[in-house]
């Protein structure tokens, strides 16, 4: 039998709390062995059940050895219809209790939060929309935090403080798009021991109106920081605007912790062609280390870059049609776990998508991403 992960010592304590949804007489399999060789089949580069059950099967005398297989690797039926049972919501949070125990968030983490829908997870026969997951990214630590599946009849605004309420943000600036710009969001990351930086449009149309309001008249503060990037035929001025002179804005709207508000003006050049586009946040920052306010707001944009994008380059994550049950949601956290994983290997300086190659390769290598060896 595989002896128990010593560089990650939580991932099978963790999970091995899922409850097993099937009835004993048809339990040929052992739930753990399903997990073990899906996540294996992942991380290799396996993206449907089909391709997983072909990698147990390509490593079927590996997988028996490590694990003592009495029937042989699961069909992908199999496969399917067990994930597509486990509960989602239960399986998130075990997710979250083993990030939680990986990663090592410093003071001052700055965690993004945003939604991505799996556009191929719509199912027009039973009616069922795509599957919208909110994440949850650290991003010094590069890792997934947690994940939640919003409702079908609901949105990000219900999902996001079910996902926060699963992590521990003490310390950290968490920073949201501005569907999560909600009173009560802001109340939640405050009681937690976090700091908030929320992107402000017109579904907070007073707060909206009055901060552009500020921030458009003669009373606008000074630019705090400017700065110039260039790239890919194109250059970038962002100028950035910050106060935490808003005595009157609180008197006008109780938000919890609020203590400046920033503008953020960027301006790009390219091929004679010039476009300005203006934003707006509230914040529970002083507005004393504009530095830092700023970082706040580009570090959100990590999320789109390090982890949607890595999903739909590496893990082909909006062309999987995995749609029956729980299945498409749980096949999304095997994949945040997966990337999670592969993340924290350090020893190959290549990128996610020829790890995963590696890994299918070479066993050892596998091993030592799980953290068997």
């Amino acid at each position: 039998m595989i002896d128990k992960p010593t560089a990650t010592p939580s991932i099978i304590h963790h999970f091995s709390s899922i409850k097993d949804p099937r009835v004993d007489r048809q339990k040929k399999h052992q739930l753990q062995d399903i997990f073990f060789i899906t996540l294996c089949s992942v991380i290799c580069g396996a993206d449907n059940w089909v391709a997983i059950e072909e990698f147990g099967k390509a490593k079927a005398a590996w997988f028996t050895e490590l694990l003592g297989l009495q029937h042989g690797i699961p069909s992908h039926d199999t496969f399917g219809e067990v994930f597509a049972v486990i509960d989602a919501e239960q399986f998130g949070e075990c997710f979250s209790n083993w990030v939680n125990d990986l990663a090592n968030l410093t003071e001052g983490e700055i965690i993004a939060i945003d939604g991505k829908c799996l556009r191929r997870s719509i199912d027009k026969a039973s009616k069922k929309a795509a599957i919208h997951m909110v994440s949850a990214w650290a991003q010094h630590n590069s890792l997934v935090l947690g994940q939640v599946q919003v409702d079908d009849k609901s949105n990000e605004i219900t999902a996001i403080p079910k996902l926060l309420s699963r992590l521990d943000i003490a310390g950290a600036v968490i920073t949201i798009d501005a569907m999560g710009c909600q009173k009560k969001i802001a109340q939640q990351i405050v009681e937690q021991g976090g700091d908030y930086v929320l992107s402000l449009k017109g579904n907070q149309e007073s707060l909206h109106e009055d901060v552009v309001t500020y921030f458009t008249s003669p009373l606008s503060p000074e630019a705090a920081r400017a700065t110039v990037d260039g790239g890919h035929g194109r250059i970038e001025t962002r100028t950035v605007r910050v106060t935490d002179e808003i005595a009157w804005l609180k008197e006008r709207h109780s938000w919890a912790g609020l203590q400046s508000i920033i503008e953020v003006t960027a301006t790009r050049e390219s091929e004679n062609k010039i476009t300005e586009e203006t934003r707006y946040f509230i914040s529970s920052l002083s507005a004393n280390n504009p530095n830092k306010l700023e970082h706040a707001v580009r570090a959100h944009w990590a999320i789109e870059n390090n982890l949607h994008w890595v999903l739909d380059i590496a893990f082909d994550e909006d062309s999987n049609r995995t749609r029956k049950g729980h299945s498409a949601a749980n096949l999304a956290i095997i994949r945040h776990l997966a990337l999670n994983l592969i993340k924290k290997e350090k020893t190959s300086k290549v990128g996610v998508k020829t790890k995963r190659l590696k890994a299918g390769w070479d066993n050892d290598y596998l091993l030592r991403i799980i953290g068997v060896i």
